[in-house]
């Protein structure tokens, strides 16, 4: 993702400082750090996450990944248009870069992690250690760099939103899906499992309480990602004890991928009028 706009945020400097643990330098008490998260919470309310409008100068999407093209291999970019090309929530899969100018400017809380960048559902999933146990975790750090840690929870929410949209779940379903805490003790989601010990969720098989139980642990394994180098405390104090943080990642979930849609439209009119080449059924 896009380094963290700064200009809509009066955080203190250092908490948005280039490495996820800069914030270890200061030795801080637990009491410091508590007050970090409430300081970043009087600066940027939690219900603030909920709104999401694009900017006026906002980049044009199919240009975006025009230019991130210029980079890619040539060959693969027509295959990897044409699985875009599926339906809004395979596009939203392979935009990563949209989103992330999206968010770049948007203001932050200052609690900055190491990012996964792309924490989309799929990016999670079973695989073996060399020890042979099944480990589930994030597989993909391709776009991993320092960053606001509310960045990869966005990411992860309108992705559940956006699939639950392409199952036909209800509304209210979805919001339940995005909403989900750890408090579930069963597995019935399915799951793919390969013989090269690598296995995720069958998305096109979820249903309402499997893609719930999947939000649950897919939230729960952010979370520890987030923690290992990010201050699990501040995040912790930010969020508070309500459901204030969740009810507004439901409600900018649902605006999101609203968003995604309209950019999926213009990414299917600019196959359709030939200024993508799109290879479909690879």
């Amino acid at each position: 993702m896009a380094e963290p706009s700064r200009q809509d945020t009066d955080v203190p400097s250092d908490a948005a400082g280039p490495f996820a643990s800069s914030w270890r330098r200061r030795h801080l008490t637990v009491d410091e750090r508590v007050a970090r998260g409430q300081t970043a919470r009087q600066k940027l309310p939690r219900s603030s996450h909920g709104h999401w409008e694009p900017a006026p100068d906002r980049p044009d999407p199919v240009a975006l990944l025009e230019e991130q093209a210029a980079t890619r291999v040539p060959q693969l970019i027509p295959i990897r248009y044409g699985r875009m090309l599926a339906s809004p929530f395979t596009f939203y899969r392979g935009g990563a870069l949209i989103m992330a100018a999206d968010l770049a400017a948007t203001p932050v809380t200052g609690v900055t992690v190491q990012l996964c960048g792309d924490a989309h559902l799929s990016n999670f999933g079973l695989f073996g250690t060399p020890e042979r146990q099944m480990i589930f975790d994030i597989y993909d750090f391709d776009e991993t760099l320092p960053g606001p840690w509310e960045w990869d929870v966005k990411r992860l929410a309108a992705s559940f939103e956006i699939m639950g949209r392409d199952r036909g779940f209800s509304r209210a379903d979805r919001r339940a899906v995005v909403m989900a805490r750890l408090d579930g003790v069963s597995r019935d989601y399915y799951v793919r499992q390969f013989h090269d010990w690598k296995g995720g969720a069958d998305v096109e098989a979820l249903l309402v309480p499997g893609a719930t139980l999947y939000a649950r642990i897919c939230g729960a394994t952010l979370a520890r990602a987030h923690a290992r180098w990010g201050d699990r405390i501040a995040i912790a104090s930010y969020l508070g004890k309500s459901d204030a943080f969740d009810r507004a990642m439901a409600d900018f979930s649902v605006a999101y991928a609203d968003q995604n849609e309209q950019d999926y439209a213009a990414f299917a009119a600019a196959v359709d009028a030939g200024r993508l080449t799109a290879r479909t059924g690879v």
